[in-house]
């Protein structure tokens, strides 16, 4: 392998859309909090450690499932020897001793989620993700506090509540997605010797948990308009979000890629509404 395909390689390592997306998400819970003007310093050091951390969990998680990923992504860097898995170690540990630089400047609450997010992305595939359930709810819990981080990152001046409401929607949401791609990954999971919820109590028993805990997540969904946190313009965001993440679950039955793919955009069209509905109340003449 050249430099440039272990260059390559170790990119791919770290899913730069995934971690991407998951710094947005720090982003998005800062904003909804009100913090962005106010600490812009200490938002994009949550931005940034979030970026590393989901990164090097991204690669720790390639390192320990290196066998798994030889039956269901042989194309991945260890599998296809762009990266040694001693090589991906040392990177996942790089990444996350970057993230923590970065996390111990911020404020205490927000250190206290990062030091729990660390730890559970490094449990996560040695002793979580072949349990039924419970790492599809640790992976959903990450995911979720992203934007808890966000809003503890700007200090105790920022709007925690509609932060914890993202927080419970989207870590339901994931839930929903995990679970699906669990089924679309049962092959190797069973070769493997995992035990993850379609294995252990069917793949369309699954399915039908995912479906029912979507649905719970979209009937709480109207909560930050009921509350009085946002007005009319997340109600409009929300809404086209809720049915695409309904369909999405109800194709997942017949097909699980197409559906976790959709549900994942009806994910960030759901955020975008709290962008929406934090911004309405910044216009002039609104509350």
């Amino acid at each position: 392998m050249t430099a440039g395909e272990t260059a390559r390689g170790l990119l791919e390592l770290t899913r730069p859309v995934n971690a991407l997306a998951a710094s947005v998400l720090t982003f998005i819970g800062a904003f909804v909090a009100g913090g962005v003007v106010e600490a812009p310093i200490a938002v994009a050091t949550a931005v940034g450690a979030t970026g590393l951390a989901v990164g090097a969990g991204n690669a720790i998680n390639d390192y320990f499932d290196r066998e798994i990923d030889r039956v269901n992504q042989p194309d991945r860097a260890i599998p296809r020897g762009a990266v040694s898995p001693r090589g991906a170690l040392a990177f996942s540990l790089v990444l996350f001793a970057g993230a923590v630089v970065l996390a111990v400047t911020l404020p205490t609450l927000a250190i206290a989620i990062a030091s729990v997010n660390l730890l559970a992305l490094v449990a996560y595939t040695e002793l979580f993700k072949g349990l039924p359930g419970l790492g599809n709810a640790l992976v959903a819990y990450l995911v979720g506090s992203t934007f808890l981080f966000g809003a503890a990152a700007i200090g105790p001046a920022g709007e925690k509540a509609p932060a914890a409401v993202l927080f419970v929607l989207a870590g339901v949401a994931t839930l929903t997605r995990e679970i699906i791609k669990d089924v679309e990954d049962i092959e190797g999971d069973r070769e493997e010797g995992l035990n993850t919820l379609p294995i252990a109590v069917g793949e369309r028993r699954a399915l039908g948990i995912a479906a029912v805990l979507l649905v719970m997540a979209v009937v709480a969904s109207p909560v930050p308009f009921l509350t009085g946190d946002f007005g009319v313009a997340y109600l409009v965001m929300v809404a086209p979000a809720d049915a695409i993440m309904l369909v999405a679950a109800y194709r997942s039955f017949g097909n699980p890629t197409l559906g976790q793919s959709r549900l994942k955009y009806g994910m960030f069209l759901a955020a975008l509404a709290f962008i929406v509905g934090r911004a309405a109340l910044e216009l002039p003449g609104s509350g």
